[in-house]
């Protein structure tokens, strides 16, 4: 399927895994425990597809606002990934990358995201970024305000300036955004980098999506027209 049409970035928001918990008559961690699962056969599979970047929404700078019960399974749940897939990550030659603030992280989960970051710093094939209390609002404050303390000079300041000082600085933007769970809203993400990318909603839920609809999301993809605000 790989040809000149396959986005070379794409977003996902991983949303629906509370519902489909509910729908199977379990708790809300037990969405997340298969929501986790997911995340490396999407991964592998956008790569075989010719992704060369992946950006996974995990964690809100908002999601703290949920029972600090379902918090606490969730920064423990990421040890837990990092521990059991870490090394097919690095069988696969995927590098991940963290977007966010991980400074308010509890200490056991920094060091384990920490650990991930070390270990897959020199893979190349596919970089996986994930979002972790991360919000597309709280990366542009954060980016002025590093502004300001370098003292720029506002003449010099434009798009790409900017860029340089979010924490997706040096990624190419996402050409496609997916997102799962039959929410039709961006919920804060990367709202500054997708200005020009391609959305695709789908109402399965994130457990359920797989393979086949990754493929759904890039056909889709591929048949689009990117013109950019020019006339094609």
């Amino acid at each position: 399927m790989e040809n000149s049409n396959t986005p070379a970035h794409v977003a996902i928001i991983l949303d629906g895994n509370g519902r489909w918990a509910k729908k199977q008559g379990k708790v809300r961690t037990f969405g997340h425990k298969n929501g986790a699962e997911n995340v490396v056969d999407i991964a592998i599979h956008a790569k075989n597809r010719g992704v060369k970047y992946l950006t996974l929404y995990a964690f809100s700078t908002e999601n703290w606002k949920r029972p600090a019960s379902e918090v606490d399974y969730l920064m423990k749940l990421l040890i837990k990934f990092i521990d059991r897939k870490i090394d097919q990550l690095m069988a696969e030659d995927c590098k991940i990358n963290i977007l966010g603030d991980i400074s308010k992280l509890p200490e056991a989960t920094r060091e384990a995201v920490n650990r991930a970051l070390d270990r897959t710093k020199d893979n190349k094939s596919l970089f996986i970024n994930i979002a972790l209390n991360y919000g597309g609002r709280d990366e542009i404050v954060h980016a002025v305000k590093n502004i300001i303390a370098d003292g720029i000079n506002p003449e010099d300041i434009d798009e790409d300036f900017i860029s340089s000082y979010l924490y997706t600085k040096g990624i190419p933007d996402p050409d496609l955004l997916i997102r799962p769970g039959g929410e039709l809203r961006i919920s804060n993400f990367l709202i500054y980098q997708i200005a020009y990318s391609e959305l695709y909603f789908s109402d399965v839920l994130w457990p359920d999506f797989d393979e086949a609809e990754l493929d759904k999301a890039l056909l889709e993809y591929a048949n689009r027209n990117r013109r950019y605000g020019a006339i094609s």
